[in-house]
């Protein structure tokens, strides 16, 4: 009858301790005056919480489920009759519930909960490449609109014949890591150029980044540590563009990391963007220190920008999307419009047992 690996059910007890003890914590006076750990201990608390109970109303079906079947074996036999009729009913709410736990520790077992920041650069193939980095972007666009997403632009650098070489935007929603984390890698696409007089099918490159985006309470950042420089903004925008400093590069000094935002009017929400885009940057940067096979999965998913380095191709002649890492072909056209979904499906099946396996 057991539905959960015992490794799984040891996690899910020690949760349920982790919420107690989360609930004790919270009560005690010195650690209500500290405003950030309290934060930090609500919000811990409030994703640990509905696992947890979800936890405790299986291990009731469970028990429910052992009583019935001992009826089955007893002597009255009005009472195992009914036990029998229910049993199904019983055995099958069980098997959801079990199914939906696992789903759910695994969603809390990393970062899936959270918003996103999408880098698009263009790769291999100068002026294609950067129209195809547009051509993602605008393939996220759609995606976010069909998910009920707010699309939020942070930086692009345009090139030349409207493409971009790099464009950065957020994503927020509910869950949007989720499906959007395995967009991260190298994407190839075999097409006919606008500027291609022959008709002949050229290879270009893009590669595209994905990171969860983080609280301000998650990533400290030292303000000494910081250079914040202001610039005016290039690029389409009539009469604000060249005219008001407003556009935000700030550098942080310890690392050398640096983030630019341009798209607003205002000085102060193309700051906020760009420490959003930073504290996401410098989160990934301690989770990739701290997890070696980790980061060495995220370099060989985000790649150089070669042509060979891919882990989707874009065939147009032939209307196909080709996912490397599923082994498996899509309807570009569809995609193109930004129907993800399919592809999305079939990639989170397969992660789910890759992490069960891990679990």
């Amino acid at each position: 009858m057991s539905r959960l690996r015992p490794r799984i059910r040891q996690k899910l007890d020690g949760l349920t301790a982790r919420v107690e003890q989360l609930l004790a914590q919270m009560a005690d006076p010195a650690v209500l005056a500290q405003t950030d750990r309290l934060a930090a201990l609500q919000r811990e608390l409030g994703s640990s919480t509905p696992i947890v109970e979800r936890y405790r109303a299986f291990q009731r079906l469970e028990q429910d489920e052992l009583e019935h079947r001992a009826l089955l074996d007893g002597g009255d036999r009005d009472l195992a009759d009914l036990a029998r009729a229910e049993l199904p009913a019983l055995v099958a709410r069980a098997d959801a519930e079990a199914s939906t736990l696992v789903d759910l520790l695994l969603a809390d077992d990393g970062d899936d909960r959270r918003d996103c920041i999408v880098e698009i650069r263009a790769g291999t193939g100068g002026e294609e490449a950067a129209l195809f980095a547009r051509d993602l972007c605008t393939i996220y666009q759609r995606f976010a609109t069909r998910m009920g997403w707010t699309f939020e632009p942070i930086h692009s650098t345009p090139a030349e014949q409207g493409g971009f070489k790099e464009i950065v935007f957020a994503l927020h929603g509910q869950s949007v890591f989720h499906s959007m984390q395995f967009e991260s890698g190298g994407h190839r696409v075999q097409r006919v150029p606008e500027t291609e007089a022959k008709g002949r099918v050229h290879t270009s490159a893009a590669t595209v980044a994905v990171l969860p985006e983080v609280e301000e309470v998650e990533v400290h950042l030292d303000p000494q540590d910081l250079r914040v420089d202001t610039f005016r903004a290039s690029g389409a925008g009539g009469q604000h563009v060249n005219k008001t400093e407003s556009a935000v590069r700030i550098t942080h000094i310890p690392t050398g990391t640096v983030v630019a935002c341009q798209e607003e009017r205002s000085q102060l929400k193309n700051r906020q963007r760009a420490m959003a885009l930073l504290r996401a940057r410098i989160h990934e940067a301690q989770k990739r220190a701290a997890d070696a096979a980790r980061a060495a999965e995220r370099r060989e998913q985000v790649g150089s920008g070669d042509r060979s380095d891919r882990i989707r191709t874009y065939n147009f002649p032939q209307d196909r999307l080709t996912d490397h890492r599923l082994n498996r072909n899509f309807a570009l056209s569809q995609i193109s419009e930004g129907k993800l979904e399919p592809v999305v499906a079939e990639l989170l099946a397969d992660q789910r047992q890759r992490r069960i396996e891990q679990l």
